[in-house]
């Protein structure tokens, strides 16, 4: 038995091991999308969770005093933003011009129930330290261990409403016409994701209803320990990592080929063009001299390759043409401003985003059709 166990905690640790290098690829690939970088987060966590199992099931950090204090104080079982992160993952996944917005933050707010525990450990060492306390542990750690049995009932149910949420906006996209077509290579991914954490669910509900009730708790982990929950876990990790990655790829060709075969849908370019024009006005992301397609890409979701699309469809413009009537736009508004009259043309060309004094000018001259200076002394004038 004692080998049997043996080897699920190797199956758990190569799991989060694995989990934690797809992770990285996928957050820091060069081309990688916002939905990436999401399930990147989810699959960290995950493994994050599968190695702190090996790492309580080995107690190979016993052999250090730091050790047994970095365990107790950083959180690694962190699983109440798994929810959120999967319902987040199914919109960018689905929508190339879906923006992670800083109001979507509140869905992170319950993250605090994982964090209790750790909490309580930082209280407790830090009154020792100060002699605040007496140097008894058992209340804290049984208050500890409590909590973390009951705790798993609203991460179960918050990963449960989220799944319930995210079923119900695939059907929503079914039952538009539309949009099916426009997603048909997409929804299929996005089904199988939502059903395989569901199949979870079903797995660690089963297991949790005896764990949380008193009298079978300790029974059931000397009996199985937690591997019933984290085996399937490792698997999913494994599935998560590989599948996420090949249907990533799969929709950058679909969209790659699309754009260069068919023109964008106005539906859909009339949206990414309200997410460009709202990055430049409310965000100003065009005061930044090193502002490029990639940047802006990162900053608002949207394929670099589709602004490109749209701004040449739609709005017959490059994106240099699109960005320097903004920063043309700032320039001569602070011409015009009296506070602003001390500072030289070619330093309100750099505070505005501008790189170069030539590429100011011409910029410029292009969209107004007369020099800085020119439009400077024509308005002075009219001014007075």
């Amino acid at each position: 038995m004692h080998l049997f166990f043996s080897f699920l905690r190797t199956l758990i640790l190569l799991g989060a091991l694995q989990g934690l290098i797809l992770s990285g690829l996928l957050f820091y690939s060069k081309t990688s999308r916002q939905s990436n970088r999401i399930l990147a987060i989810l699959i960290f966590l995950m493994s994050l969770a599968s190695l702190n199992l090996y790492i309580t099931d080995t107690d190979w950090f016993n052999h250090s005093q730091i050790l047994i204090i970095l365990w107790n104080i950083v959180p690694m079982v962190v699983v109440m933003p798994i929810g959120p992160l999967i319902y987040f993952y199914i919109r960018s996944f689905s929508d190339p011009c879906f923006v992670f917005k800083r109001e979507n933050l509140i869905h992170f707010i319950p993250v605090i129930i994982d964090l209790v525990p750790k909490l309580t450990a930082i209280i407790y060492l830090s009154g020792l330290a100060l002699k605040w306390f007496p140097k008894n542990d058992v209340p804290w750690g049984y208050f500890i261990d409590q909590y973390n049995v009951y705790s798993d009932i609203p991460r179960w149910l918050s990963i449960s409403i989220y799944l319930w949420i995210s079923r119900r906006y695939l059907l929503s996209l079914k039952k538009n016409g539309e949009s099916l077509r426009d997603k048909s290579n997409t929804l299929p991914w996005m089904q199988q994701f939502v059903s395989i954490f569901a199949v979870f669910q079903v797995i660690w509900l089963v297991y949790l209803i005896p764990y949380v009730l008193p009298k079978y708790t300790g029974r059931l982990m000397d009996l199985v320990g937690w591997y019933p929950v984290y085996i399937p876990l490792a698997i999913l990790i494994y599935w998560l990592g590989i599948k996420g990655w090949m249907a990533s790829a799969s929709q950058r060709k679909a969209e790659n080929l699309k754009i260069r075969t068919s023109s964008i849908p106005v539906h859909l370019g009339d949206e990414m063009i309200l997410r460009l024009k709202k990055a430049m006005t409310e965000e100003k992301l065009y005061l930044d001299p090193e502002l490029s397609l990639s940047v802006l890409t990162k900053h608002t979701g949207i394929p670099s390759k589709s602004i490109s699309a749209v701004l040449n469809q739609q709005m017959h413009k490059t994106f240099n043409e699109f960005i320097n009537e903004y920063r043309v736009s700032a320039v001569k508004e602070r011409l015009l401003a009296s506070a602003d009259r001390n500072l030289t043309i070619a330093g309100l060309a750099y505070e505005c985003g501008f790189n170069s004094q030539p590429t100011f000018q011409r910029a410029f001259k292009s969209i107004q059709g007369e020099s800085p200076s020119e439009f400077l002394r024509k308005n002075m004038v009219s001014s007075h």
